[in-house]
């Protein structure tokens, strides 16, 4: 059973009633993320997510490890573009103790000016990581070369001269403005009462909570529809391609995303076929949907021998171009759907996987995921839907381009 209740200060619960498990997982999800901050901010939501197990009034920085490792529970947390989480997994019968330690680093965080000393050097060395693998590199390049460097473009991690120069009160200031009530929802899968959930909420987070108004920054998609690139002496040249695609809650959202199973969703797609098996040009080649509630982008991404680049661009055009033109056969169209529904079923026996995907559906729609009626819209679709769908997709007067390695001119866009 899917359970949801809305508190007096605007915090909203889903709670997904497993039976016959022994765990739950748990999750305090904040619509907030490096899309919508502004420059001089680009980053403090990825750095308030480190900052935030460094230490409260109760406890220190290693007595919220510790106090998990007690009960034998894992924790962890994640920032995106729009949405940062804090998450715990634990047996049932600990399931209290461990959402209160989640609730009390989350609500109480106090940023000692030793440890976030310590954390922001922490911090510029996952920068300096990324920077050193150029695949996650090119698609941070990607995201500028589409969206510029604000909003969507900017990446999750911050540049190191934001991050160094965050101070406590930055970092107050932020969470008093984005980690509002009305702007966060707690989650649970799992095998967990639903009045026992609803109960440590109240107990935990919810008597601490404050109602008071919330006004959520603007988030506006541009769309540059550059071609850019950053030169480094490595073995392969890292290149990718976006194109507008569709909005998260978008009907035909299920559609195009079976379409994109077929151009380069896995090994019998159109393009892991052409461009690795036929063409022998990459070793890893694959498309991918990013949907955010304003609108989404298609993405394909290839790693290839600099002499082979401009061969390696014109095959993943031409096999588009085949794709938009012959459309799907019925085997791909079958093949496509059942990969979409089995990757949905699969995701549904992880209790972690759950509780996100509920709780980002409450919080993006203030409603609760309707999986089996998901499953009935899948079941029904058509390949009229996905062609559709394909035909929404690839205007290469919006294209974007972007590549690592040693490239003496980014990737011609013509």
């Amino acid at each position: 059973m899917v359970y949801t209740k809305k508190f007096p200060s605007g915090l909203r619960l889903v709670v997904k009633q497993i039976d016959g498990l022994l765990s739950v997982s748990m999750g305090v999800l904040v619509g907030t993320g490096s899309c919508f901050e502004r420059e001089e901010e680009s980053g403090i939501s990825h750095f308030i997510e480190h900052m935030m197990f460094k230490g409260t009034q109760k406890r220190n920085a290693f007595e919220i490890s510790d106090a998990m490792d007690r009960i034998g529970a894992q924790v962890n947390a994640f920032t995106s573009k729009d949405i940062t989480c804090y998450y715990a997994k634990s047996t049932s019968d600990h399931a209290g103790e461990a959402f209160e330690i989640l609730s009390d680093f989350v609500l109480n965080s106090i940023f000692p000016e030793e440890e976030m000393d310590r954390e922001k050097g922490v911090v510029c060395e996952e920068i300096a990581m990324t920077e050193d693998t150029p695949d996650d590199l090119c698609l941070d390049v990607l995201a500028e070369a589409y969206f510029g460097n604000e909003g969507y473009g900017r990446p999750i991690l911050g540049p190191a001269k934001n991050v160094k120069g965050f101070t406590r009160q930055n970092l107050f200031a932020y969470i008093n403005e984005r980690y509002n009530p009305e702007n966060i929802v707690i989650s649970f899968a799992g095998n967990i009462d639903v009045n026992y959930a609803e109960d440590i909420v109240a107990k935990f987070f919810e008597q601490s909570l404050v109602k008071r108004p919330f006004n959520d920054r603007k988030k506006v998609i541009y769309n540059k529809g550059r071609s850019l690139y950053r030169r480094k002496d490595i073995e392969q040249v890292h290149m990718a391609f976006a194109w507008p695609s569709l909005a998260r809650e978008d009907k035909r959202m299920d559609a195009a995303l079976v379409m994109n199973t077929v151009l380069g969703g896995g090994m019998s797609s159109r393009l892991f076929q052409k461009v690795r098996e036929q063409m022998g040009l990459a070793y890893s080649v694959y498309s991918y949907i990013s949907s955010f509630t304003e609108g989404g982008i298609l993405t394909v991404y290839a790693g290839v021998n600099p002499a082979n680049v401009y061969k390696a661009q014109e095959a993943i055009m031409n096999t588009i171009d085949d794709f938009r033109k012959n459309k799907f056969s019925t085997e791909e169209f079958l093949r496509g759907k059942e990969q979409l529904k089995s990757s949905v079923i699969l995701s549904q026996e992880n209790t972690a996987s759950q509780m996100i995907a509920y709780g980002k559906y409450m919080l993006y729609n203030n409603t609760a995921l309707d999986l089996e009626r998901r499953m009935q819209e899948i079941d029904s679709m058509k390949t009229e839907d996905c062609e559709e769908a394909l035909a929404l997709n690839f205007d290469a007067s919006q294209m974007a381009a972007a590549a690592v390695g040693n490239l003496k001119k980014p990737l011609s866009m013509g």
